[in-house]
């Protein structure tokens, strides 16, 4: 099974083609250039490198957040069209899933933390069969760790993975000590393929993808706080 997936929730992200239980090619993105830039130039990059024709993909497959809100809708949107163009079903992965996935293999838990700008994280805790132990949410660090506090003294131990892990990691190692383990995120778009091959039952038609921002769009806050809501 060929995959095209493509990752628009951090400012690079990227574009993969999977070939069954591998990634054949990725290619993070230019960070200088916005993804409304970039699309869909990238996504013919990938397939031309990786030596496949868009007809000889059989599944597409896009972030579906939490990220960035402006490249969240790009990045649907070209996928969207693409699939309707293509006649070609998408599988939506969450964005925390496939960061928790990045990590390497181990008998502990991950925990996948985005930087969600204003001081906050999107963040999800994973076990280690990838099953959801905390839901996704936003908090700053500090919130997310007191929310979290019943499971981490639990234990064992759990590895942090993302941008947001890696801005925090202060705050995370005084709350659970400085063996804590923090990765830096890899590019997300071959994972995420990955996940769709493996998973082809989440498919869904173009018009059902929904972005899963997690908070509130800035557009719709900046209403709320206008109105005094």
């Amino acid at each position: 099974m060929i995959v095209l997936s493509l990752d628009t929730t951090s400012r690079s992200g990227s574009a993969a083609v999977v070939d069954g239980r591998r990634v054949r090619c990725q290619i993070a993105g230019d960070a200088r250039l916005t993804h409304g830039e970039r699309l869909p130039g990238e996504l013919n990059r990938v397939l031309e490198r990786a030596g496949v024709s868009p007809a000889d993909v059989d599944l597409l497959a896009v972030a579906a957040g939490p990220g960035s809100f402006t490249g969240l809708r790009v990045g649907i949107a070209a996928m969207q069209g693409l699939a309707m163009a293509t006649a070609r079903p998408i599988v939506p992965v969450s964005t925390l899933e496939a960061l928790a996935r990045a990590a390497p293999p181990d008998e502990g838990r991950v925990a996948a933390w985005m930087d969600a700008g204003r001081g906050q994280v999107f963040a999800a805790l994973y076990g280690p069969d990838g099953g959801v132990v905390e839901a996704p949410m936003v908090g700053t660090a500090a919130e997310t760790l007191e929310a979290w506090g019943a499971v981490l003294a639990r234990g064992p131990s759990i590895r942090f993975i993302g941008d947001g892990a890696v801005r925090y990691a202060d705050v995370i190692r005084g709350r659970v000590g400085e063996s804590a383990g923090v990765l830096e995120p890899p590019p997300l778009a071959g994972i995420i393929g990955l996940i769709a091959a493996e998973r082809p039952d989440r498919a869904v038609n173009p018009h059902a993808v929904v972005p899963v921002y997690v908070r509130r769009p800035d557009a719709e806050l900046a209403r709320l706080r206008r109105t005094g809501r």
